[in-house]
């Protein structure tokens, strides 16, 4: 048996006599292993008061020790980044430049009579010799209802049709607009980047093909004719289209009836039946629809019965049936006017055609 005092491996060779006084403090490799190991005693095993030496970590895989928090907050972050991406960069709704500038582009053709202009037969009842379809008034317009389009409500398409037909009711049917010089309330209904273009129309008229007043409105020269009834006769019809995905456009077509006499004529003095067509279109984004305002970007106006040669920018000027301001003098077969292709003077797109049925 061995020497208790010896470590377990025995005594290391070569060692001296001296080191045995030392042996009972020297601790050699296997024994310092050996003490590491630390058992718990059956009570503290019991009562779980004993606590870990490392602080616990959950492993989510590859993402090695990100919190769930963390990793939650993260991806919430990354969806919404996402989304506003996609909105921001796909939505046909996002907002664009305003127009501005010169949008409208007008047309006007003069139809002159073919044969003197003859009044109507009974000047209380001017409207009588009507062909059918024409009503009173914006009743002429026809009724505001629309469908939806792709990209726009049936609410939305309604309010641009309501719009629509509020403006042809100051531009065409109100005796202010009409015989008295007013604009203002056909100017409201203009956004703001037409206003500068309307308000030149208003100052200097001109059949440029873009500052034609009568391309936003009809007008008479007060000085010349007058209304010689209150209603409008009104027949035609709206359509309704998309320019693009935030782009709602409304196209109308009516044909205007209005009954006419010189100025200051008395009851029962002739009365002319004048016709004016307009063509409009129309466009709306969803500011505009918001704001119940519209861009008028192309005006066709026809207006008969008027002289050839005369101008359509400013005044729709009726050849009148026996009144010596506006008819007396009116060739019995007027015709188109000769057009010289050297006179720079006249606009090159200015048209005039013979009016049927005059």
């Amino acid at each position: 048996m061995g020497d208790p005092r010896e470590p377990p491996e025995g005594a290391p060779e070569g060692g001296s006599g001296n080191d045995d006084e030392y042996r009972s403090v020297v601790f050699d490799e296997s024994f310092v292993r050996a003490a590491r190991i630390q058992e718990l005693s059956a009570r503290e095993r019991l009562s779980g008061s004993f606590g870990r030496a490392t602080r616990p970590r959950v492993r989510l895989g590859p993402l090695g020790t990100v919190p769930r928090q963390a990793l939650a907050l993260l991806l919430v972050i990354l969806l919404a980044f996402g989304a506003a991406v996609y909105f921001g960069v796909s939505s046909p709704t996002r907002p664009t430049a305003r127009p501005e500038g010169s949008q409208l582009t007008v047309s006007l053709v003069a139809l002159s009579p073919a044969s003197a202009v003859r009044a109507v037969a009974d000047p209380a009842a001017p409207f009588v010799g009507l062909p059918p379809g024409y009503s009173d008034g914006a009743i002429g317009l026809g009724t505001p209802t629309g469908a939806a389009t792709e990209h726009f409500s049936r609410v939305e398409v309604t309010k641009a049709l309501d719009t629509v037909q509020r403006y042809l009711v100051a531009s065409s049917l109100a005796p202010a607009v009409l015989v008295q010089g007013a604009t203002a309330e056909v100017r409201a209904f203009v956004t703001p980047g037409e206003q500068a273009q309307f308000d030149a129309s208003v100052v200097q008229p001109t059949d440029d093909r873009h500052h034609a007043l009568t391309g936003w409105l009809v007008r008479f020269d007060p000085a010349q004719v007058a209304l010689a009834a209150d209603t409008v006769k009104v027949a035609g019809a709206m359509r309704i289209d998309e320019a693009d995905g935030s782009t709602l456009q409304i196209t109308t077509d009516h044909t205007f009836v209005y009954a006419l006499k010189a100025a200051g004529a008395p009851a029962g003095a002739p009365v002319t039946l004048e016709t004016v067509r307009r063509q409009l279109t129309f466009q709306f984004d969803r500011i505009d629809l918001a704001s119940a305002q519209l861009r008028l970007v192309d005006s066709v106006l026809q207006a008969g019965p008027v002289p050839c040669d005369g101008s359509l920018a400013g005044l729709v000027q009726p050849v009148l049936a026996g009144g010596a301001e506006a008819g007396a003098g009116a060739p019995a077969t007027p015709g188109p006017a000769a057009v010289d292709p050297g006179n720079h003077a006249r606009p090159a797109w200015q048209v005039c055609g013979v009016l049927a049925g005059s």
